[in-house]
């Protein structure tokens, strides 16, 4: 019995060997056509710049972005769908609902649809969607979007319209109308950079990519305290210092053209993913706390930006051979880049080459 189970160690250790050499990311693909290409930008939320920060000055940022094309793109928000699945348990994600999701009921009160028969009718339309739709065809699909918890896609439609268009009719009443109007000159990267980027490429939609099912609520108020008090002394750290220091160079140039775009290649640039883990999660991974609030914080993080890499991926693949520009908060860039690049068909695009 010894020769057969030494030559079975032998055959478990050699199929140990194969697996530790499979990596995925290196078996790229396919040999024949077009490689899925994608651009995760990482960008600051911009209602969090301070005053001196002005929508004009993102104008040579949405040109460099227009210029390489993208045929989708993605931004960092809830779907519809998925807002829709959240409210179906209020126990759980009250507070993510009140927090990251469109309300829908005016624009229920307006078409009389839900998220699901709204979201239905977006993708029969879209599917069907003529070459030059009128504008009462874009008024409409404005609506279904509003009603389907996608207002960053209705902003798309409502962009298309000439400004002569952009009235009430088509499931558009005065309240969905005065929203758009708001959501125009909103001060967050899905209005002010995608959408009108959107427009200008002749997409007719965005794609919001991000991921909260993993949300959990506090125990208590109490909890809540001690798990954030926890998390801030360890981001106290020479990392979190360099990054303030960095960051308040950037935001002190915002009154100029170029210094927003200083400020996204500074976000972009390739040293900033390990200084992001070492003043945040590199730090939360070894907080001492006996209830482990560093380390449950990194497993959310990392199951979000997993679930949030797979939407993309889904995404992605609708277009085969396409480019897709992601839009997301900067601390996701180094993240999605790992995730995306283990798959075999998709090649990431470099960030600083693009912003040049």
């Amino acid at each position: 019995m010894r020769r057969p189970l030494a030559s079975l160690v032998g055959l478990l250790l050699a199929l140990g060997t194969q697996a530790a050499d499979f990596e995925p990311g290196k078996l790229k693909g396919p040999k024949n056509g077009p490689q899925n290409e994608v651009l995760v930008l990482g960008t600051p939320h911009l209602s969090q710049l301070p005053p001196v920060f002005q929508p004009s000055g993102l104008g040579p940022l949405n040109e460099r972005l227009a210029r390489w094309r993208p045929q989708a793109i993605a931004i960092e928000a809830l779907s519809g769908p998925q807002c829709a699945f959240l409210r179906q348990f209020p126990h759980r994600y009250r507070e993510t609902v009140d927090d990251y999701c469109w309300d829908t009921a005016p624009a229920r009160a307006a078409t009389g649809l839900d998220v699901p028969a709204a979201t239905a009718q977006a993708e029969a339309m879209l599917a069907s969607w003529p070459q030059a739709p009128s504008p009462a065809q874009r008024r409409r699909l404005a609506a279904l979007f509003l009603a389907g918890g996608e207002p960053a896609s209705a902003l798309v439609q409502w962009l298309r319209l000439p400004e002569s268009e952009r009235r009430s009719g088509d499931g558009l009443d005065a309240t969905l109308v005065a929203a758009l109007e708001k959501l125009r000159v909103k001060r967050r990267e899905d209005y002010l950079i995608a959408a009108p980027l959107a427009a200008r490429l002749g997409l007719e939609r965005l794609y919001a990519f991000d991921d909260h099912t993993a949300d959990q609520p506090m125990k208590d108020e109490a909890e809540q305290k001690r798990y954030g008090a926890a998390l801030m002394k360890a981001w106290d750290n020479p990392a979190g210092a360099k990054r303030k220091q960095l960051d308040a160079a950037l935001q002190a140039r915002l009154g100029t053209q170029e210094g927003v775009l200083a400020m996204y290649r500074g976000f972009n640039a390739p040293d900033q993913w390990r200084l992001v883990f070492d003043n945040d999660f590199g730090a939360a991974l070894e907080e001492p706390s006996p209830q482990g609030y560093g380390r449950d914080y990194v497993g959310y993080w990392e199951t979000r930006n997993l679930r949030m890499a797979a939407n993309l991926r889904e995404v992605i693949n609708a277009r085969r051979g396409g480019r897709t520009l992601v839009l997301v908060g900067a601390s996701h860039k180094g993240y999605l880049d790992a995730y995306l690049d283990q798959m075999h068909d998709l090649r990431l695009a470099d960030a600083l080459r693009v912003l040049e």
